[in-house]
């Protein structure tokens, strides 16, 4: 993945001719100064780059184009230092296809009491010229993302933050290449969905290829790259000796193969994530398990089974978590603890495909049996999960729209050792309880796939759902079940609705 700092949000400051060339020469000077006062803050990501102030419907129209066409801009800040008539900005953004925030801010934080005059209020006229901007986003129906208080706030920074983390993952979702090796798996209805609605709301463009154009690759795989490659697995990761010493070294070598010929594939491709299914593994011997963890890791989105919503969330949630301490993953809830006495929780694992990026320690390289599906035995990394806040999300199809459905979760200890599992794993508690959070998740249709985080936010996913104009259900300690039910039955109107509005 490119490095956030590679891409840029413009500063965007409004104003007017009415207020003369020294009042504007002000602007522009404070505008630039915030500008640069954002760009040099550590909570935001991305670059912040000032622009010239727009007093013009040509103006404004013009810049909106400019970030159209610019690769490298996700979106715009726009703040209102004086009053900007809003009839202005109509073309702009009517034409703008990319993101944009709104600043609630003012230059100063404190009225000077002693001095204020006419000139003062001339200048600082924020809190009705931001309200008009206001009014012209709302008429125009445009989901934004509205940020309240002073520039030099903590929190202020934060939030933009979050939010041009979540723009980034849009861009980088605009065109995102998916590989599908095989398809969906038997008759799982979930991991289906509308290709073409996806590409057209998201921007995810999903491409199926038969195992045997994976195979091709991965014949031609020299054996000096698998040599190579292995010996990068004894350094990375714990490997007992013993299984470089019997017949399980070639079972090794051959996941080594399998991950140089994937990686290959999606390279050659620019894919940005993937799927694979066990039911159609011909040419394969083994399940490239070990493969999907490492690509995972590196940045890949994927998803089990075919499922390619997940595989494409999946690389969404890592863009958004980039350069954090942290780690996301596919995910799966795989069998529940229901004590009498304590908190009831999920363990969450797959066959063989949980990131690294979330381990709490060195991970152990095995390999054992898969004991379903019929192929030889895989490698696979074995770790726990690092404990404390997460999330888990899942993007579904409803049909005649996408829903995003996030439960914030508690990664909590594993209790006794489980030294017959051999699979990575994680063990947590959902929010507000297992009872109310698995009932809420039934009703709202999520999938047993899911991404996984524990640097991902809920805010980072809203706007990211805000920015898709999808639908985004939240499960946190605040979730009531009657008020959830409702919520639903009020979504169900409204997306039936909204369409003819």
């Amino acid at each position: 993945m490119n490095s956030l700092q590679a891409f840029q949000m413009w500063f965007i400051t409004g104003s007017q001719h009415l207020y003369g060339p020294e009042t504007l020469k002000q602007v522009a000077e404070d505008s630039k100064h915030i500008a640069e006062y954002l760009n040099d803050s550590d909570r935001i990501p991305v670059k912040v780059i000032f622009k010239p102030v727009v007093t013009t419907p040509e103006e404004i129209l013009a810049v909106c184009k400019a970030a159209n066409n610019d690769p490298t801009c996700i979106g715009l800040v726009c703040w209102m230092h004086t009053f900007s008539p809003a009839k202005m900005w109509i073309a702009g953004l009517t034409a703008l296809n990319k993101p944009f925030c709104h600043l609630h801010t003012q230059f100063g934080r404190e009225i000077p009491w002693s001095d204020i005059d006419m000139d003062f209020m001339n200048l600082n006229q924020s809190a009705h010229g931001d309200r008009e901007f206001g009014f012209i986003g709302t008429r125009l129906r445009l989901d934004r993302k509205v940020i309240v208080g002073h520039w030099q706030d903590e929190a202020v920074q934060q939030q933009l933050g979050t939010w041009s983390r979540a723009a980034v993952a849009w861009a980088d979702s605009q065109g995102m290449k998916v590989a599908r090796f095989g398809d969906n798996m038997r008759d799982v209805a979930v991991t289906e969905g509308n290709k073409v609605s996806a590409q057209i709301q998201l921007g995810y463009s999903i491409n199926g290829y038969g195992v045997g154009d994976l195979v091709k690759v991965v014949e031609q795989v020299s054996e000096k790259s698998v040599d190579e490659l292995v010996t990068c697995y004894t350094e990375e990761y714990e490997v007992p000796k013993a299984l470089l010493q019997t017949r399980s070294y070639s079972a090794l070598r051959e996941a080594a193969r399998l991950e140089i010929g994937l990686r290959t594939f999606l390279e050659s491709g620019n894919f940005k994530a993937f799927t694979t299914t066990f039911e159609d593994l011909h040419g394969i011997n083994q399940l490239p398990g070990l493969a999907c963890q490492r690509l995972m890791k590196d940045g890949y989105g994927f998803g089990a089974e075919g499922d390619w919503k997940t595989a494409a969330l999946v690389r969404s949630m890592k863009v958004m978590g980039s350069g954090l301490p942290g780690g996301t993953s596919f995910m799966e809830d795989y069998t529940y603890h229901l004590p009498e006495k304590g908190a009831n929780c999920v363990l969450g694992a797959h066959m063989l495909e949980v990131c690294p990026s979330i381990a709490s320690e060195k991970p152990t390289l095995q390999i054992y049996p898969l004991s379903i599906g019929g192929k030889a035995d895989p490698a696979r990394l074995l770790f726990n999960t690092r404990t404390g806040p997460a999330l888990n999300a899942s993007l579904i199809d409803m049909g005649n729209r996408f829903r995003l459905i996030i439960n914030e979760i508690e990664v909590v200890p594993i209790e006794k050792p489980m030294p017959k599992l051999p699979v990575a794993q994680a063990l947590w508690v959902p929010k507000p309880n297992l009872k109310v959070a698995a009932a809420a998740w039934i009703y709202a249709g999520g999938a047993h796939h899911t991404g996984f985080s524990q640097v991902v936010t809920t805010e980072m996913l809203r706007d990211f759902a805000d920015m898709a104009g999808i639908e985004c259900l939240t499960i946190n300690d605040r979730t009531d079940l009657l008020e959830f039910k409702k919520e639903l039955r009020f979504n169900h109107l409204y997306y039936s609705l909204a369409k003819g509005l």
